[in-house]
């Protein structure tokens, strides 16, 4: 069961942390890059770029979420399964992941997406417009402030799951076992 279990853990931190390093250095890079420019052409480029790449961060929020939720749970049942508490600053780790996941994918992005139509709407105001594209601006340089911390914690939960440490399991008649 045990093996099971850390095989789960290990593929879901896999993905989680994979999805982060692809989103962040490959995907997001390439929505805003020459190719991407010269297929949309300069017209339309600034518009439909961020469109795009608001679809592609609310989905990957959504991955996220879920992986975070399994992370949690994981965290949880291994732990069950040994007969212990799970770690403080593992569990603290995964919730402050999961939380920020939580902001990003259920605030933060929204309100990016309705910043960058501000941005390009012709109806909108000029003083609006410039308003919402410094807003963008802050919230997306935090953003990615936070997705580099993310990428940080990752990496460290990544490796824990790698290396989880004692496996002996405590039977209630004080007896340990392998």
């Amino acid at each position: 069961m045990i093996g099971f279990l850390r095989c789960i853990g290990l593929l879901n931190a896999a993905i989680w942390f994979g999805a982060g390093i692809f989103f962040t250095f490959f995907g997001g890079p390439a929505i805003f890059s020459a190719e991407m420019q010269r297929l949309l052409s300069p017209k339309f480029y600034p518009y439909f770029s961020g469109e795009i790449a608001q679809i592609v961060i609310g989905r990957y929020f959504r991955l996220q979420i879920i992986c975070g939720i399994i992370a949690v749970v994981h965290l949880v049942a291994e732990q069950l399964y040994f007969g212990r508490a799970p770690q403080k600053r593992w569990l603290s780790l995964l919730m402050a992941l999961l939380a920020l996941s939580l902001i990003g994918g259920c605030w933060l992005q929204p309100k990016l997406k309705d910043w960058h139509k501000l941005r390009y709407d012709a109806n909108t105001a000029p003083q609006t417009r410039e308003t919402a594209t410094r807003s963008f601006q802050m919230w997306h340089g935090i953003s990615q402030a936070a997705n580099l911390l993310m990428l940080t914690g990752l990496g460290f939960y990544l490796i824990r799951v790698g290396n989880p440490g004692e496996s002996t399991r405590f039977i209630g008649s004080g007896k340990f076992r392998s």
